[in-house]
C-alpha cells in the first residue's frame, strides 16, 4: 500500500509511542471472543490454531443501488469442535446461516457470526451465510460512488487492514490464507475485476453473470473485487496480459501507454531480481475515486487513487511518482501477497520492503534514475522528522488488536524501514542481500512468515548472526546523529573520528552502520570530492585512519551518497561552506543533503528562518535539477507557512512575501519553453501569492485577461487559483466557486469546490463546516469531509482557528470515542488546534496532560501537534529579522 505524504509543518505525521519487542504467537484464548468490533491478536491466534485449509465460494449480486447481496460459502478444517467459531461480517443483514447442510439459528452481533460448537464437526466443515449490506462510502469494504459527471455507478473494494468483513463473511486475519472462487451478477455494461480472470460470462436479461477461476491462497486483505462501467485498455505485448481501468468520465485524461510501459519494465525487473516468477496470471490496474490512500496491492488487481494518478498532462514529477508507486505495489505481489505476514506487527516489513524495492526498480528499469535522490528528499526526511518526535516508535511494535493495525502506518513504517533495508543491503553486500530475499520468497511461498524468518534468511545468506543488528535497528526508536571530528595541521587532516550520539537518555541506542565519508575542497569555483572513505562504524566513536593525511577540506559530509540512516551534524567549517557555496556543488544529491542540513538548522532553532530564506532567495533561482528544485521550493513554502503562522505583520514579512512572489514569477518567465520547470515555478507562485498585486494577477490569469507566460492553465490550476483567491478573500472570489462548479461538474470539481469554500476567512463558514466535519451521521461522502478537514485552517488564519479552539479541543475525546480509525487518521492530523503562540502551546500541554485515555493514534497525534507548535514558537523566537 502507498500512503500519501502530509504537510510537513502544520500537520504531525502519524507516529507511535508503543515500545517493546515483536508480537509472537500467543496462547489460545480462554473463553468466548470479546464482543467488540475488532479482533484481538490473542483471539486471532486462538482461531487460527483451530481453523485451517480455508476455501471461500463467494457469490455477489450487484445492482448499482445502495445495497448489494451476497452468499458466502466457507469450507474449512477444524481441529476440534469443543468451542464456538466466529466468522467476521460487519454491519450486514443476515438472512440465513447453515452449517454442514443444516439451517442454524443466527447468532450475529453486527460484528461477527458465532457458530455454535454443537453444529460444528472435527475435520471438514461448510458454512453458508446469505446476507445483504449497504455499500460503504468511506473507501473501505465494497465502496460505491455515483459519478456526478454522468450518473454512472462505480464500485471497488479495499480490505486492508480488516475490511473484507465489510463485503463478505470471512476469517479476517492475515494468517488464515484461503482460496476464493467468485461469481458476480452485475449490470450488462459493467466490467467485473478480481484476482483471476473470468472463465465465463452469461447473459441474464439486463445483467451478466461472471464466473472466475479459483485463486491461489491469499490473506483476506490481498483479495479484491471491483465492478462498474469502467473504460478498459489492454496490452498483451509482455509476458503477462495487462489491463488498465478508469471511470468513463476520466478516460480522456489517462495515458495508458505510460502505465503499460512502466508495468512491463517492472515485471521484467522483479522476476529477474527475485528469481521467482510473477505469482499471478494477469496484471490489472484500476484508477478509482474516493480512495483513502495512494494505492493498494490487491493480488493481480491493484487500485490507485484518482486524485493523485488520474490527472491530465502529468508533470515529470507526477510521472515519476506514478512509476515509483507502480513499482511499490508490484513489489508487494511477491513480498506481501506471495509471502504474507502472520499478524499486523509485520505490516511494516511489507511496506518497508516495497518502499525500498519500488525505488530500486524505478532506478534500475526506468528513465527516472534520480529516484534515490527523490526518496532522500521526501520519504526519508519525513522519517527523520517523525523519528525526532516525542512519540516516535520502533520499527517493530506490538499490535494487540486489529484496531491498532494502522496505528503505525507512517513514515517510520515506510521510509525509516525502507532506509534500514537499504542500509542493510550496503552492510551485507548487494549479492548477499538479494540471495537472502530469494531464499525467503522460495521457502515461504503462499505461506505466512515472520520477521525472524526474513532476518534468518538474510543472516544465513550472509553467514552472520543478525540478532544484534535487529535489536538495534528494529526494536529501538530514534535517529542517531553522526558528526565528523578532526583537526588540521600543516594543511592536512589529523585524528579523524566519526562520532555517533544517541537521541536522548530515554533513547540511548547506538547502532552499527556502514556509510561513506566524503571530503571536499573548493577548486576553481566548484566543490570537488578529494576523498571518499567507506566505513562501518559502531559505538560513540570510530577512528577513520584512512581520512588522516587528506588535504584539509572545506566540507566533510559523513553520509556521502546517502548510504546510512542518520542525522548529519556538520562541523562549523562545513556548515559555513554549505551556507555560502550551494551553487558550487555539482552533485544534486549532495546539494540536496546540504540544503537539508540548513533546513535542519531552522527546525532545530539554531539557524534563523530569515537567514535560510536569504540563502533560498539567492540560490533557488539557480537550481537546474528538477527534482531538487521541488524540494527547495517545498522548503520555501514551509518557511512561508511558518511566517504566516507567526502572524507578525511587520515590514520584514511584507518585504519577504513580495520577494518570494517575485522569485516565483521570475522563475515562470525564465523557464519559457521548459514546461516542467515552468509549471513548478507557477505552482510555487500560486502557493506563496498573498499580496494584492499577486492576487490580482492570479485573478487576471483565471479570467483570461493576463498572460500566464505560456503555462497551460487547466482545470486543476483553475481550481487551485480559485481556492487561493478565496483563502485571501479576494473580491468576487466566492462567486467564482459556483461559476466554476457549473463549468466543471466532475467529482474532482466537487471536491475542489469544498476546499475553496472552507478555506475562506469567514467565521460563519468555519463554524458550519466544523459541525459538518464532526457530524458522524453526515450524508456527505468521506472524501468531501476529509478535504474540508485539510483545508479549513491555513496557517495565517490563526485568529479564526482560535475562535473555537478551546471547545474543539475539549470535544476531541468524544470525537475520538465515537468515530472510527479511518476518520480519526484524518481528523487528528488536521483539526487539533495549534496556532504558534505560547497560549496555544499551553493549551495543548494541558490537553496532553489530561487526555490520557485517547486512542493510541489520536494520543500520539496530540503529542506531535504539541511538539510542532513548540517548534514554531521556538523558530519565531530565533527569527533575527527587524521587527519593524
Amino acid at each position: 500500500m502507498n500512503v500519501p505524504a502530509h504537510r510537513a509543518m502544520a500537520l504531525a505525521i502519524a507516529s507511535a509511542i508503543a515500545f517493546g519487542s515483536a508480537v509472537h504467537a500467543a496462547p489460545a484464548a480462554q473463553g468466548a471472543r470479546a464482543e467488540t468490533p475488532f479482533l484481538s491478536q490473542v483471539d486471532a491466534f486462538a482461531r487460527s490454531a483451530r481453523v485451517s485449509n480455508v476455501d471461500y465460494v463467494l457469490d455477489f449480486t450487484l445492482t448499482g443501488k445502495e445495497t448489494f447481496a451476497g452468499t458466502t460459502t466457507v469450507t474449512f478444517d477444524l481441529k476440534d469442535a469443543d468451542a464456538p467459531v466466529t466468522l467476521d461480517l460487519k454491519d450486514a443483514t443476515v438472512k440465513s446461516v447453515s452449517v454442514n447442510g443444516k439451517p442454524v439459528a443466527t447468532r450475529y452481533n453486527k460484528w461477527f457470526v458465532t457458530l455454535d460448537a454443537a453444529s460444528l464437526a472435527k475435520g471438514r466443515n461448510t458454512v453458508v451465510i446469505d446476507y445483504e449490506r449497504l455499500h460503504s462510502t468511506n473507501g473501505e469494504g465494497l465502496h460505491r460512488m455515483v459519478d456526478p459527471a454522468d450518473g454512472r455507478v462505480y464500485t471497488y473494494s479495499h480490505f486492508e487492514p480488516v475490511a473484507a468483513q465489510q463485503m463478505f463473511a470471512v476469517f479476517d486475519q492475515p494468517d488464515l490464507k484461503a482460496s476464493y472462487t467468485v461469481s458476480v451478477t452485475a449490470p450488462r455494461d459493467w466490467h467485473v475485476v478480481t484476482t483471476t480472470r473470468e472463465t465465463k460470462i452469461d447473459e441474464r436479461g439486463a445483467n451478466r453473470h461472471w464466473t472466475f477461476k479459483t485463486t491461489k491462497r491469499l490473506s483476506p486483505y490481498n483479495f479484491s473485487l471491483h465492478a462498474g462501467p469502467y473504460q478498459v485498455w489492454e496490452d498483451n505485448s509482455g509476458k503477462y496480459p495487462m489491463r488498465l481501468f478508469a471511470r468513463q468520465s476520466l478516460a480522456k485524461l489517462v495515458v495508458p501507454a505510460d502505465w503499460f510501459r512502466q508495468t512491463k519494465a517492472g515485471l521484467g525487473f522483479f522476476e529477474e531480481y527475485f528469481g521467482v516468477p510473477y505469482p499471478f496470471e494477469k496484471y490489472d490496474q484500476l484508477i478509482v475515486p474516493d480512495f483513502l490512500y495512494g494505492a493498494m496491492e490487491n493480488a493481480g488487481a491493484i487500485t490507485f487513487a484518482e486524485a493523485r494518478y488520474g490527472v491530465a498532462n502529468m508533470t515529470a514529477e507526477q510521472k515519476q511518482s506514478l512509476t515509483e508507486v507502480i513499482m511499490h505495489e508490484m513489489a508487494h505481489q511477491w513480498f506481501g501477497n506471495l509471502v504474507t505476514m502472520k499478524w499486523w506487527n509485520g505490516l511494516w516489513l511489507n511496506e518497508s520492503f516495497a518502499s525500498f524495492m519500488g525505488v530500486l526498480a524505478t532506478v534500475e528499469s526506468t528513465e527516472f534514475k534520480d529516484s534515490w535522490q527523490k526518496f532522500y528528499q521526501s520519504g526519508k526526511q519525513r522519517a527523520y522528522i517523525q523519528d525526532q518526535t516525542a512519540s516516535t516508535h520502533p520499527i517493530e511494535v506490538p499490535v494487540p488488536s486489529s484496531s491498532n493495525a494502522f496505528d503505525n502506518i507512517d513514515a517510520i513504517t515506510y521510509s525509516k524501514g525502507g532506509s534500514t533495508l537499504k542500509q542493510l543491503r550496503h552492510l551485507l553486500g548487494e549479492d548477499v542481500f538479494r540471495k537472502g530475499v530469494h531464499n525467503y520468497l522460495v521457502k515461504y511461498s503462499w505461506k505466512n512468515a515472520t520477521l525472524d524468518d526474513f532476518i534468518g534468511s538474510l543472516g544465513e545468506a550472509a553467514g552472520r548472526d543478525l540478532s544484534g543488528w535487529t535489536k538495534q535497528w528494529l526494536y529501538n526508536a530514534g535517529v542517531n546523529t553522526i558528526a565528523a571530528n578532526y583537526s588540521c595541521s600543516g594543511g592536512k587532516i589529523r585524528n579523524f573520528t566519526l562520532a555517533q550520539t544517541a537521541p536522548s537518555k530515554e533513547l540511548p541506542t547506538l547502532r552499527e552502520q556502514r556509510v561513506q565519508i566524503g571530503a571536499f575542497k573548493i577548486d576553481g569555483g566548484k566543490l570537488t570530492l578529494v576523498k571518499n572513505v567507506p566505513v562501518t562504524y559502531t559505538g560513540a566513536k570510530t577512528a577513520v585512519p584512512d581520512m588522516n593525511g587528506t588535504a584539509c577540506p572545506d566540507l566533510v559530509y559523513p553520509n556521502y551518497q546517502d548510504w546510512g540512516y542518520a542525522k548529519v551534524k556538520l562541523d562549523k567549517r562545513s556548515f559555513a561552506t554549505a551556507r555560502t557555496s550551494l551553487a558550487k556543488v555539482d552533485d544534486p544529491l549532495l546539494r540536496a543533503m546540504l540544503w537539508q542540513s540548513l533546513w535542519d538548522g531552522v527546525r532545530d532553532a539554531e539557524m534563523p528562518l530569515n537567514d535560510f530564506l536569504t540563502v533560498a532567495l539567492n540560490n533557488a533561482p539557480l537550481e537546474k535539477d528538477y527534482t531538487l528544485l521541488g524540494d527547495v521550493l517545498g522548503k520555501v513554502s514551509e518557511s512561508k507557512a511558518y511566517l504566516d503562522a507567526m502572524n507578525l505583520d511587520n515590514a520584514y514579512t511584507r518585504q519577504t512575501t513580495l520577494a518570494l512572489e517575485k522569485m516565483a514569477w521570475d522563475g515562470v518567465l525564465a523557464n519559457k519553453g521548459n514546461a516542467d520547470f515552468q509549471r513548478r515555478w507557477f505552482n510555487q507562485y500560486v502557493s506563496v501569492a498573498s499580496s494584492p498585486d499577486a492576487l490580482t494577477r492570479l485573478a487576471g490569469i483565471l479570467g483570461g485577461q493576463v498572460d500566464a507566460a505560456g503555462v497551460p492553465v487547466g482545470q486543476p490550476q483553475r481550481w487551485s487559483i480559485i481556492a487561493h483567491l478565496n483563502r485571501y478573500n479576494y473580491p468576487g472570489a466566492f462567486d467564482l466557486i459556483a461559476q466554476e462548479s457549473a463549468r466543471d461538474k466532475s467529482d474532482a470539481g466537487q471536491i475542489a469546490a469544498v476546499a475553496a469554500t472552507v478555506v475562506r476567512p469567514d467565521a460563519a463558514v468555519k463554524a458550519d463546516w466544523v459541525k459538518q466535519i464532526e457530524d458522524q451521521k453526515t450524508a456527505l461522502p468521506f472524501s468531501r469531509i476529509r478535504t474540508a478537514m485539510g483545508s479549513i485552517f491555513p496557517p495565517e488564519q490563526g485568529a479564526l482557528n482560535e475562535r473555537d479552539a478551546d471547545a474543539r479541543l475539549a470535544r476531541l475525546p468524544q470525537v475520538d470515542k465515537t468515530a472510527g480509525p479511518v476518520f480519526m487518521r484524518a481528523y487528528a492530523g488536521t483539526m487539533i488546534p495549534a496556532t504558534c503562540t505560547p497560549q496555544s502551546v499551553a493549551r495543548l500541554s494541558r490537553a496532553a496532560a489530561t487526555m490520557t485515555d485517547l486512542s493510541a493514534f489520536t494520543r500520539r497525534t496530540l503529542l506531535d501537534t504539541l511538539q510542532d507548535d513548540q517548534r514554531c514558537v521556538a523558530i519565531k523566537a530565533k527569527l533575527s529579522a527587524p521587527k519593524g
